[in-house]
Parts: C-alpha cells; sequence; structure tokens
C-alpha cells in the first residue's frame, strides 16, 4: 500500500470550504492559550489554507496584496496586521467572527 503524505492530504482537504474553517477556528483556540507558539500555530494554518486556495500568488491577487508581502506576513517571523488579515479572508471567503 503506498504511503499518504499528510501534507498532501492536509492541502487536499482544507480545499473544502467548511474544513478550512474549522480548521482555521482549532488555530485560533489554539492560539487564545497564550503560549509562545500560539501565533505560529495560527500563521502555519494560514499558510496551509492559502496553499489549498492555489497558493501564494494567486491568493496574493485575490486579496489585492503583493505575493511577497503575504508571504513575509505568514512566514515564521511574520506580524500580520488587522488590514492584511481582512483582506486575506475576504478573498478565502472567510469570515471574522468573536463571541
Amino acid at each position: 500500500m503506498p504511503r499518504r503524505n499528510y501534507h498532501d492530504e492536509l492541502i487536499k482537504s482544507l480545499k473544502d470550504h467548511d474544513m478550512a474553517v474549522a480548521y482555521l477556528n482549532a488555530a485560533v483556540e489554539e492560539a487564545e492559550s497564550g503560549e509562545e507558539d500560539a501565533q505560529q500555530v495560527l500563521l502555519l494554518a494560514l499558510r496551509n489554507i492559502v496553499e489549498a486556495n492555489g497558493g501564494f500568488t494567486v491568493v496574493a491577487q485575490k486579496a489585492e496584496l503583493g505575493r511577497e508581502s503575504l508571504y513575509k506576513t505568514l512566514s515564521v517571523k511574520g506580524n500580520p496586521h488587522l488590514r492584511t488579515l481582512t483582506a486575506l479572508f475576504n478573498s478565502l471567503g472567510i469570515g471574522m467572527r468573536f463571541c
């Protein structure tokens, strides 16, 4: 039986909008823990969702952001601005909600 690549399977599953939203919500819950690596979990989730939606070039164009800017924003050392996140979420069809 051929081995499955976890990352490839994850990206495939994140092409489903509802799955991407659930994945992002789980990352936000993890980020709320306040632990040092919490922001990295959220940024990784966003990178995976971007990959599932065609990659940085495609999503950056939809969000009207520069590809390099989006890449830096979601990098390990990224520090996203709300304006950038809003554009990104809008381009992915994902809304932000707080309760």
